[in-house]
């Protein structure tokens, strides 16, 4: 079964490109499939680029397969070592360490991103979530 992509919720990752970074435009098309598992191939129709529907997720260059992903980074968030999860998963521990490795570069990426965006200081962030956390009790 196949899960359907919103094309909208992509962008080109190419920094050449005029639309670099710019979702919603219509400029990205299903171009092609790939692998065994018959990966999305993505096009940029302004400048041309190919890239991977998995392009810019914590699971590209992965090989592993996407559920036994999520499994390795929620034993590893509630607190197992890398062996303990590696054991549960039945994953090889430099595997595991790979996933992790993966897993907080795309969330630096993504926080980076978003205090970029809203034009917001990491430290003003932290207040603000703790503020609104408190107040919640």
């Amino acid at each position: 079964m196949e899960i359907p992509i919103n094309l909208d919720d992509f962008f080109c990752p190419n920094e050449d490109c005029d639309n670099h970074g710019k979702k919603g435009l219509g400029n990205i098309v299903i171009y092609d499939r790939y692998g065994r598992s018959r990966r999305k191939l993505l096009k940029c129709k302004t400048c041309n680029s190919t890239f991977s529907e998995r392009r810019l997720s914590v699971f590209f260059g992965l090989h592993t397969k996407e559920s036994k992903i999520k499994e390795v980074i929620h034993n590893l968030l509630e607190g197992m070592s890398f062996r303990e999860a590696a054991s549960a998963s039945e994953l090889d521990k430099d595997t595991v360490q790979r996933i992790w490795k993966r897993f907080v570069i795309s969330c630096e990426e993504s926080v980076e991103s978003l205090l970029k965006e809203f034009n917001i200081k990491l430290e003003d962030l932290i207040v603000l979530l703790y503020k609104r956390t408190k107040r919640k009790r």
